[in-house]
């Protein structure tokens, strides 16, 4: 049976630790070692992970978020995981459905990660640090997580995981999206954190990323579905600005059938008030999915302008 290590970087003094620590240590089957790296102060969370996973001694690493409350399951489910399968490589899971905090805005974006991971079940062409395990000496063969992704761009969590499991794909390994494994996400959104998440802290530098990458373009929320519902939702302000009321109409139908089962869920799960503040909040996260776009593209042009200087 193979031993579990757990890290949690939790250097930005996250006041859900104690829930997430805890969380660990009631789950079943529980890891042989539990890291959590809240020191130095402000160490990117890149960085972090990198040093807790130096510290570890167990044969697969396992990634869990300063806000994420694992499910007491867990651990079983990611030791049958590795145990059965000796080319698995990687393994991340899901937020439940669920969500701690209470509130319109939190309750949409975590039932939105919920979703688009559930969707998303199998291979996998990317990585989750939030709840995602990985085998020790693949992780430190990798070189672990590229940490000029964190104080270089953006000095939050951003993108570190994604580009390991690119990486790792690109190599040959295999990454699974099990989204039975499942933690409690504990973060409280508001709209403007939301928006700055998905704008600058993961588009950005997710599309950078996939121009580097093409082939990851597929993965998660880049199908082509997802493709059509954000052209949808330009398509519904477009037709809002103008008074085209027949496209802002026709538009709103077409994305509320391609999201249909995601509506279901906020539904299901929290009600006809979340439905109804939900559509407008999915439009607003499609449109800034959309303007990453132009401002990626525009930033790469100043930094080629930059390189090539005045002359």
């Amino acid at each position: 049976m193979v031993k579990l290590s757990v890290v949690i970087p939790a250097t930005d003094g996250r006041v859900t630790l104690d829930r997430s620590v805890g969380a660990i240590r009631r789950a079943l089957a529980g890891p042989e070692e539990l890291i959590v790296v809240d020191r130095p102060q402000r160490l990117g969370p890149a960085a972090a992970r990198n040093l807790g996973s130096r510290e570890a001694g167990g044969d697969v690493l396992v990634f869990v978020d300063a806000d994420v409350e694992v499910h007491e399951d867990v651990f079983i489910r990611i030791r049958s995981a590795f145990d059965g399968d000796r080319h698995l490589a990687a393994l991340f899971g899901s937020y439940d459905d669920d969500p701690g905090p209470a509130g319109i805005v939190s309750d949409f974006r975590n039932l939105l990660h919920h979703h688009v991971h559930h969707e998303s079940a199998g291979n996998a062409t990317t990585f989750w640090a939030g709840l995602g395990a990985i085998r020790r000496d693949v992780f430190l063969e990798l070189g672990g997580f590229d940490e000029s992704r964190d104080a270089a761009r953006v000095p939050h969590a951003s993108i570190e995981d994604i580009e390991l499991g690119m990486r790792l794909h690109s190599l040959g390994g295999r990454i699974v999206l099990d989204p039975t494994v499942q933690g409690k996400h504990l973060k409280k959104w508001t709209l403007v954190s939301m928006t700055e998440t998905d704008l600058i802290r993961r588009g950005v530098p997710w599309l950078r990323l996939i121009l580097e990458n093409p082939e990851a373009g597929s993965s998660l929320n880049l199908t082509w579905s997802h493709r059509i519902a954000t052209a949808g939702s330009i398509g519904v302000l477009v037709g809002l600005l103008r008074r085209q009321f027949w496209l802002a109409g026709g538009t709103l139908a077409l994305v509320i059938v391609l999201d249909r089962h995601f509506y279901a869920l906020l539904l299901r799960r929290r009600g006809a008030r979340a439905l109804v503040a939900g559509v407008p909040l999915h439009i607003l996260h499609r449109l800034t999915s959309a303007a990453v776009v132009p401002i990626t593209f525009t930033d790469l042009l100043l930094e080629k302008w930059r390189l090539r200087g005045p002359g």
